[in-house]
């Protein structure tokens, strides 16, 4: 993928973790399943027990809703160019898609992607989650956005920090038990974030998931570990 100058994107990831007190958990993969290596994925989440994802590149950005066990794409709605499509949050029945660089997010409706309404921001859209009442926006920096669903506005930032240093290039984003956890981009970790301090309270590393051969190929796609969908039934985390 060719990024244009000028974006978050451009920064250099974090050389984290910065503290190595700070707790780090190993991943282990209970299952997976197939998915597609052309889906540029930016957002996951489970809404109603289905499984959705958003997927970037101008001319390649989609919605999407798959089947959890074979990774088949039961319902897509393909956006059209030049919308690069980010980060997805479910709320209220409806869809929230950001946008990377356009400055306007698209409102859906879950169940059918029916478009309802559209939002505005100002800077970059990356990653979005919900904790049932307010959103959560990243633009690859250090801040997030706490944004009331009804008209966007800000509410509040949170500055993520370990050990007073901040931690930067957060994406996807996910609520996962009082906690938010993000994707650091170009990085196998995701950092586990106490939303009221916005201090990094544990990682947890992908980095083992991938065999040595699977790791090669990725790399050659460009992809990198983006994608994090918490299921409250199962106590399970989902990931791409």
């Amino acid at each position: 993928m060719s990024i244009p100058t000028g974006t978050n994107a451009d920064a250099t990831p974090p050389a984290i973790p910065f503290d190595p007190a700070t707790p780090r958990a190993t991943a282990h993969a209970r299952n997976s399943w197939p998915h597609d290596t052309g889906a540029f994925t930016q957002g996951l989440v489970l809404a109603a027990g289905r499984l959705l994802e958003s997927t970037g590149l101008e001319g390649r950005s989609s919605l999407r809703e798959l089947d959890r066990a074979t990774g088949r794409v039961q319902r897509r709605l393909d956006l059209p160019a030049p919308i690069f499509g980010e980060g997805i949050a479910a709320l209220g029945g409806r869809l929230y898609l950001l946008t990377w660089r356009g400055a306007r997010g698209y409102v859906y409706d879950a169940a059918t992607f029916a478009r309802r309404d559209s939002v505005s921001y100002d800077g970059e859209g990356w990653g979005l989650a919900t904790d049932g009442q307010a959103l959560y926006l990243s633009d690859g920096s250090s801040r997030l956005r706490v944004v009331d669903p009804q008209g966007f506005r800000v509410q509040r930032t949170i500055q993520v920090t370990e050990s007073g240093q901040p931690v930067w290039m957060l994406n996807e984003l996910e609520w996962v038990q009082g906690e938010l956890w993000a994707n650091v981009y170009q990085t196998d970790l995701i950092a586990r974030i106490d939303p009221v301090t916005g201090r990094i309270v544990g990682w947890v590393d992908l980095g083992t998931l991938l065999s040595p051969a699977e790791r090669r190929a990725v790399v050659e796609r460009g992809g990198v570990a983006n994608g994090i969908a918490f299921d409250p039934a199962r106590g399970t985390v989902l990931v791409t």
